[in-house]
């Protein structure tokens, strides 16, 4: 039974005649449990049989972990929740940059929706990490939840409040909404040359991000894909993300803490079992990729000349930026020759938009979903994603409209050839099919 006792004030050392209530009441060890501050004896022997009550129904929290800082429970949920290294990178951020100037000293029971949705209105970044600083909020306090630290997570369900200045006429565009044409990209490429032009056409045309074309091994390349097919076989190279070292990662390292340890560039698998996959590709590509690996010295395809891992920066800065957005003619120096302007092709353009743009590809090809999901990597939701499946005929067609890309922007382009290896003797018409005799590559004219 719940019981209060009176808590006289101290002034200078000495008791006074004022005083408040405290709460008493037997918690689940049997040990005393209490809470003071209450103005009426009343008031605190009502809490206190509220407790009880609470204890005697199973659904009791201690007061005094309520009152935990969310700084304190974020690092122990962080430490009880290991993720990928680039993702717990990622994590520590958030809470350093945005979550914590505002709320790690907060205890968990003053937090509400009405002060988070605020606070992430005035955040000094854009609307996307502004979601994710609250979406990982919400993961911890559910953590929060679970650990009975509270009874429910007042962030869990809330839709927030966007900013005035992020209306959609006013966000800038960002690079989830390009897409690069065809022509463009092997203008990219060609420009690039053979080693780092192929990588562009590759991300282009197959889907790789970044981490697993810059992961991509010898070994998994020109594989080669068999299925029954109409009486026979259906054959086609495919490349193969590798399951357990698929994926190129380049992340701030932390220990358990959360501290910094320096710079990690390693392999590590996927990050899902949906991009351990076969891509297939077209027969230019296939061509293309036989020569380079006929002429390239090194385990990975697409590592630097000198046979190391790309950082992602140094190859957007070296590379990306000046084929798309253009530079101005560059004197001979030691180890170069002189070389020549480059005009603006497409500004901005970064290896994820071609990511997108393969993405885009097949949906004007038409391919089917059963497959488009499959070839980038993506889980397809719903029940269509248990009851369909790619068939080799789905798979020739998503082949042939993807070569039919190519070799129209070949013709648009004038191009006969990409660094001397794929050689058209005529470009197609439009109007032309795919098959025609007009169109044929460098290995079909050695062998006729």
């Amino acid at each position: 039974m719940a019981w209060a006792e009176k808590v006289y004030k101290v002034r200078n050392g000495k008791k006074t005649k004022q005083f408040t209530w405290r709460a008493c009441y037997k918690k689940p060890d049997g040990s005393r449990g209490t809470e003071p501050g209450f103005p009426t004896e009343k008031t605190a022997k009502n809490w206190g049989e509220e407790q009880e009550a609470a204890i005697r129904a199973g659904r009791w929290i201690d007061p005094a972990l309520q009152r935990t800082t969310f700084g304190e429970f974020a690092r122990k949920w962080m430490k009880a929740k290991p993720k990928r290294g680039n993702t717990i990178d990622k994590r520590w951020n958030l809470l350093e940059r945005h979550v914590f100037p505002k709320w790690e000293h907060a205890p968990l029971i003053q937090i509400n929706w009405f002060d988070v949705d605020a606070w992430q209105q005035g955040l000094a970044c854009d609307d996307v990490t502004a979601g994710h600083a609250v979406s990982l909020m919400s993961s911890i306090l559910t953590g929060a939840v679970d650990a009975k630290h509270l009874t429910v997570n007042p962030l869990f369900g809330r839709r927030r409040t966007r900013s005035v200045t992020s209306s959609p006429a006013a966000r800038k565009k960002t690079d989830e909404e390009k897409w690069v044409r065809p022509e463009v990209v092997l203008q990219m490429a060609e420009r690039l040359g053979p080693a780092i032009g192929l990588h562009v056409l590759t991300t282009a045309f197959t889907g790789l991000g970044w981490g697993e074309g810059a992961a991509l091994h010898r070994n998994n390349v020109l594989r080669t894909r068999r299925q029954p097919h109409d009486g026979g076989w259906f054959e086609c190279p495919i490349i193969q993300v590798d399951r357990d070292e698929g994926e190129l990662v380049e992340y701030t390292g932390r220990d358990a803490d959360g501290n910094k340890t320096g710079l990690v560039l390693q392999l590590e698998p996927p990050k899902n079992d949906k991009r351990v996959r076969g891509i297939d590709i077209p027969p230019f590509l296939a061509e293309l990729l036989r020569y380079h690996l006929a002429d390239w010295p090194h385990d990975y395809v697409f590592c630097t000349p000198s046979g190391v891992f790309w950082r992602r920066s140094n190859f957007t800065r070296a590379n990306i930026r000046p084929a798309a957005d253009g530079r101005e003619a560059l004197p001979a120096v030691k180890g170069h020759a002189p070389r020549g302007a480059w005009e603006p092709l497409m500004p901005g353009l970064t290896m994820r938009d071609l990511r997108h743009t393969h993405d885009t590809y097949q949906d004007q090809i038409g391919v089917r979903p059963a497959l488009m999901y499959e070839q980038a990597g993506h889980a397809r939701p719903g029940i269509k994603a248990v009851y369909q499946h790619p068939t080799p005929a789905m798979r020739q067609e998503r082949l042939d409209g993807l070569q039919e890309i190519y070799e129209r922007a070949m013709g648009n382009l004038g191009w006969r050839t990409l660094w001397g290896r794929v050689d058209l003797r005529k470009a197609p018409r439009r109007d032309q099919p795919l098959n025609s005799p007009q169109t044929i590559t460098r290995n079909e004219e050695l062998a006729a």
